[in-house]
Formats: C-alpha cells, sequence, structure tokens
C-alpha cells in the first residue's frame, strides 16, 4: 500500500491501491512518523499507482500539508490521475501549490 524512500532531505512515499477511509488512516500513521523522525526539507506524496480515491486522499494531502508546515518544510503531490486531479482541484488544493 505504501512504500518510502528518504534521499537527499526529500522524503517520497510512494502509494498504491485505493485510497480511502480506512486506507488513510494507515498511511497517515506511517507518513507523520516517517516525517516526525526524519524532518525532511520535502514529502512528495507520490500517487503513480492509486488506483481509487475518495475524499479520504484530499483529507491525507491537506494533512499532510499541514504537518509539513509545522516542520518547516514543504509538501507536493505527484504523478497522479486525470481524476484525482479533479478531485484535488474542486477542493482547492491546487491553489496551494502542492500540484506538482
Amino acid at each position: 500500500m505504501i512504500e518510502t524512500e528518504f534521499k537527499n532531505n526529500v522524503l517520497t512515499a510512494y502509494l498504491s491501491g485505493e485510497i480511502d477511509h480506512d486506507s488513510a488512516a494507515g498511511i497517515r500513521a506511517r507518513v507523520d512518523g516517517l516525517a516526525q523522525s526524519l524532518k525532511p526539507r520535502l514529502l512528495c506524496l507520490d500517487f503513480g499507482k492509486v488506483s481509487f480515491m475518495d475524499s479520504s486522499g484530499v483529507g491525507l494531502v491537506m494533512g499532510r500539508y499541514r504537518q509539513m508546515k509545522l516542520l518547516g518544510g514543504a509538501l507536493r503531490v505527484c504523478n497522479y490521475s486525470d481524476t484525482a486531479y479533479r478531485i484535488f482541484a474542486m477542493s482547492g488544493l491546487e491553489g496551494l501549490g502542492v500540484l506538482g
């Protein structure tokens, strides 16, 4: 469901499968724990292998955005599908500058 890589002060979380209420909780716990301990300059959430996402995906991104701001870092969301982009854009994430 999630693989991570920490290189050059960038923590990348490669997400896969479906992101719904239950799976988002596990992703959140893992990413938050790593971000707290590693304190990366940038957290990249890679949605390249996500097959389904509901509003829990938006909540996941918003929460990591706030967390990274508190840690003095930034968030980038990448490799998302057109469908995920529409969901992100409608929710206002596009205005935060996190979609890349």
